[in-house]
């Protein structure tokens, strides 16, 4: 069975990462001591849960928690360091620091090394993520020990709303566009100045086509925004949006 360790220090361990294609040894100290620190661990790199739903929405609120006295966001998972570099320079997230719990020191000292040998993974970390301060464990958040990658209660969002229940984190504004639309540049240079992170899906590209936007949103004509998973319509209504 899974147990949690709040109230108790986190592994003393040293790992060897890769930091812009250099050697560095960071141990648990480190990362740690005198800080107030996010880590959210994951069974691998590259793998869908991880780089589609857990990493991503850590990254999109990293500001928010850094407003709310994080000192820093560590994502942990059993990879060896070269893969680990990949897949940060990959997903784009610069606001987290990326550790390579290669040996699998830190998870198991932690009690959540799991065996995932029946799947091909060998030995890896069970998802989970913890508040730590000034290297003590605080609060932690571990998926239920259920078959498959349960995802329920280590994300982003439920830690957030433990660090300050009153925390607002940003929309999640998504926008279809085309190459050379100025509707779309525009579009696109508002959400900038306010400094709002969104997505971009252009026409044209990943089999997203003029008949993908028709059935999305009923509209032809690009750009078409949603924010929080409602249709905003085009840029005027964007301006609209983003001027109340």
């Amino acid at each position: 069975m899974l147990k949690s360790s709040e109230g108790q220090k986190v592994p003393n361990v040293m790992f060897p990462v890769r930091v812009h294609g250099e050697w560095q040894k960071v141990d648990s100290d480190a990362l740690f001591k005198g800080k107030t620190v996010v880590l959210f661990a994951l069974p691998g790199a590259f793998t869908p849960t991880c780089s589609n739903m857990h990493l991503p929405r850590y990254n999109e609120l990293a500001s928010v928690f850094k407003a709310n006295g994080i000192d820093s966001l560590i994502c942990l998972s059993v990879n060896d360091p070269f893969v680990m570099e990949t897949w940060q320079a990959a997903q784009h997230t610069e606001n987290i620091a990326f550790i390579p719990d290669g040996n699998g020191e830190f998870s198991e000292g932690m009690g959540l090394l799991v065996d995932k040998s029946a799947i091909g993974l060998g030995k890896r970390s069970w998802r989970y993520s913890m508040l730590v301060k000034d290297g003590v464990i605080e609060k932690m958040f571990i998926e239920p020990e259920e078959p498959g990658d349960p995802f329920k209660v280590s994300d982003a969002d439920t830690m957030l709303h433990y660090v300050n229940p009153q925390a607002s984190p940003p929309p999640r504004i998504t926008f279809f566009s085309k190459p050379g639309c100025q509707h779309c540049a525009r579009a696109r240079k508002m959400l900038a100045e306010k400094g709002l992170h969104f997505e971009e899906i252009e026409l044209g590209s990943h089999g997203v086509s003029y008949s993908s936007l028709q059935a999305v949103s009923g509209k032809g004509t690009t750009p078409q925004v949603y924010i929080d998973g409602q249709h905003v319509g085009g840029a005027d209504e964007l301006a609209l949006w983003l001027a109340k």
